[in-house]
């Protein structure tokens, strides 16, 4: 749907139909790339992926295409979920650890809902559990939504927020876009432009990814570099209290069903909050494996060199960031179905809202302004003008707050004297009309609204 074209290797069913994990990325010849020469290729970013092993490596591929919608974003497109006696059947390797190892990597992880299956199956709960720590990444799409009408859509989408809050432990909603993602006519329109603005909504949210690419990697190493940091605490406990002789083994299973608590010292004792920390559990099974004995004492120089770096160094890296980004020009996402939402009078919100009679020759106001005279000539105006007082009995009425009509007296007072003559008025008027009809008002007033009495002039040159 985004890039508006197949891509090799694609298959859409409504039976679960890919197995594989594809990566959709810009090629100048279109093709496949199978998992094992991928994971070999040094230009690209999946070699630490052979840990996953052949099982893995089969059902892995890249898929090359000339799309211009892939020079500003790759996109990783992962298999089916699989849900009742078919979760039985393994799938040869960790589904799980290869989600979890592409969403510390990537910018954005959305989870896609049918409007008419919304049961989380188990695979799905795990697989969701596995982005644990990535919250902030996480986008939630219900798609088909044009196949319930609206009532049903209320109960559908209250039905998904419920099952979400089962399995993701946040007290945050996290943000649904609602729409049908297909280039099919829409089976209801009823929510036509309530499904235009979420896929608005959702188009700038991924179009804004690459120019956020350099600050989500800065935030990454941040992580990591506080994560090694708790590390290098542990490990250097750990070695301390191991015996230098005897009871090695006795010492080592001790200290692993004492690490909650050892994790609970090291937080006082280094003033380290505890979500810095590992997930302890996971901690103590890959402890199991490991020789204590061979881990390396506290280094101070090392640790003090790494909280130099999150206190000076990463301030001044980030203002590099920023002055690159303004030196260099905005970039988003282009091609596919990212243009069509902008071109023509489809684009969203075109011909609606504050930009209506943006392409007319006659004032758009002119039509109401007949009824709008008849209220102006009762708010007894001094030579053609009301002032803000009488102006201000009318423009409550509309229940708006003070600082939306506000706003809107700014806009309307074209002149800035501070009176409303019948033209400004009727604008005013206007301006209440859209907003109450849930449009946004415009920051400044566009050329198309400012009354014909109020416009400049076309200067001819002599």
């Amino acid at each position: 749907y985004l890039l508006e074209q197949d891509f090799p290797g694609m298959r859409i069913g409504p039976e679960p139909t890919t197995d594989s994990f594809i990566a959709v990325m810009y090629g100048d010849t279109e093709g496949n790339v199978p998992g094992n020469a991928l994971v070999v290729d040094p230009k690209k970013p999946f070699r630490k992926l052979s840990r996953f092993g052949n099982a893995f490596l089969n059902r892995f591929m890249c898929s090359q295409l000339p799309n211009q919608v892939l020079k500003s974003i790759s996109i990783i497109d992962s298999p089916g979920i699989l849900s009742g006696e078919k979760q039985r059947i393994s799938r040869g390797y960790d589904f799980c650890q290869v989600l979890q190892w592409f969403a510390e990597r990537v910018d954005r992880i959305i989870l896609l809902f049918d409007a008419h299956k919304l049961d989380i199956s188990d695979e799905f709960s795990e697989a969701i559990k596995s982005f644990r720590g990535q919250d902030d990444k996480i986008r939630v799409v219900l798609n088909k939504a044009d196949q319930v009408d609206t009532q049903q859509l209320m109960r559908v989408y209250g039905a998904l927020m419920w099952s979400l809050g089962k399995v993701i432990d946040t007290p945050e909603v996290l943000r649904v876009y609602i729409g049908s993602f297909w280039a099919h006519p829409l089976r209801n329109t009823e929510n036509r432009r309530l499904f235009e603005a979420e896929a608005q909504d959702l188009f700038k949210d991924i179009q804004s990814l690459p120019q956020k690419a350099a600050v989500r990697k800065l935030n990454d190493l941040i992580k990591r570099a506080r994560l090694a940091k708790v590390h290098a605490y542990i490990i250097s406990y750990l070695k301390k209290e191991m015996p230098s002789v005897f009871g090695k083994e006795n010492k080592k299973k001790e200290l692993i069903n004492r690490l909650p608590e050892i994790y609970i010292q090291l937080q006082r004792e280094y003033h380290i909050s505890a979500g810095d920390f590992p997930d302890c559990l996971k901690m103590q099974e890959l402890l199991e494996n490991c020789d204590f004995t061979k881990f390396h004492s506290l280094k101070p120089k090392l640790i003090e060199a790494v909280d130099n770096m999150l206190a000076n160094k990463i301030a001044s890296l980030m203002n590099l960031i920023r002055q690159e980004e303004s030196n260099m020009p905005t970039e988003m996402v282009h091609g596919g179905a990212f243009d069509g939402t902008m071109a023509g009078p489809f684009g969203h919100g075109y011909g609606e809202g504050a930009k209506e009679g943006a392409d007319e020759d006659e004032w758009v106001v002119a039509k109401d302004k007949p009824a709008y005279d008849e209220i102006f000539y009762t708010l007894s105006p001094i030579n053609g003008k009301i002032s803000g007082i009488s102006a201000k009995k009318e423009m409550v009425t509309s229940k708006l707050p003070n600082s939306v009509l506000g706003k809107i007296w700014k806009l309307a007072d074209c002149d800035g004297d501070g009176m409303l003559d019948d033209e400004e008025f009727a604008l005013a008027k206007h301006l209440i009309k859209i907003k109450l009809d849930g449009y946004e008002l415009p920051g400044s007033l566009p050329s198309h609204l400012v009354p014909p009495s109020h416009r400049k002039p076309f200067q001819t040159a002599e």
